[in-house]
């Protein structure tokens, strides 16, 4: 148990916690303790990465936990904002589901011994998702431009790399597809 796993495992711990603070709907500052928790461990993401490469100590554990722990903090988030009415739940679909699409292709790519790496789109997904949802989450302090929530509409530009990420991974492995 490195370090780079045991940064990854903190945040899968952090998922729970930031869903706790958030449901419960905590007044005052609820909200910003929950984007806080959310920022955080979304932030350990490109950490436990730098950690593992930097100490050469990249694992099969690591390659198993990072991107499950990085699944469970957005599809955690996502599932939330739907139930609090912050979000529209089609949205939640199409980001969740593109991971599940995602996560099926790799896994027929593994099985035949090809790694399909994570692109600079899906790289860019990543971001504007995590983005999007804090500034979901900051809702009540001054992230509005002209009364438009910028939140929502950050999450719809996340929702368009997320589709275009995933049509961009099905397009690179439809060889891979074509032969299974």
């Amino acid at each position: 148990m490195n370090l780079a796993n045991r940064v990854t495992i903190a945040r899968i711990f952090l998922v729970p916690i930031f869903m706790i603070i958030l449901l419960t709907r905590i007044p005052k500052y609820g909200d910003f303790l929950a984007a806080l928790i959310f920022i955080i461990a979304a932030s350990t993401d490109g950490l436990d990465g730098y950690i593992a490469r930097s100490r050469k100590q990249v694992t099969n554990l690591g390659k198993l936990m990072d991107p499950l722990a990085d699944k469970l903090l957005i599809s955690a988030a996502l599932i939330s904002l739907v139930e609090l009415g912050l979000i529209k739940a089609w949205v939640a679909i199409i980001i969740i589901g593109r991971e599940f699409a995602v996560s099926g292709l790799r896994s027929i790519a593994a099985g035949e011994g090809i790694i399909i790496s994570a692109s600079k789109l899906g790289k860019y997904k990543t971001v504007s998702q995590i983005v999007a949802i804090s500034a979901i989450l900051l809702h009540d302090l001054p992230l509005n431009i002209f009364k438009i929530p910028i939140g929502n509409f950050l999450l719809y530009i996340a929702v368009g790399f997320t589709i275009v990420s995933g049509v961009d991974y099905f397009i690179k492995a439809r060889r891979l597809l074509r032969s299974s």
